[in-house]
């Protein structure tokens, strides 16, 4: 018998940010999709890879988001946010 792995969803996002100390973008409009990938290793890969090239500009910083529970606007009560 095998064991199915869960699909563990983690993105990988990166923009300008409007401090050095907080997570907040400059401009969201222009926030950087890298990927999404199955597992973490893969994800800090392309994040690693992101993040080195911008070390010409401390505002710009990429994270990865784990998103392990997809949710679907039309099943979720039909809130907007």
């Amino acid at each position: 018998m095998t064991t199915e792995t869960p699909q563990l969803l983690h993105i990988v996002i990166g923009g300008e940010l409007t401090s050095l100390t907080g997570s907040e973008f400059r401009d969201l409009s222009k926030v950087e999709f890298v990927g999404a990938f199955p597992n973490y290793e893969e994800a800090r890969k392309a994040w690693k890879g992101r993040a080195q090239a911008t070390v010409d500009n401390a505002h710009m910083r990429y994270f990865i988001l784990h998103a392990h529970r997809l949710i679907d606007p039309a099943a979720d009560g039909g809130h907007d946010h």
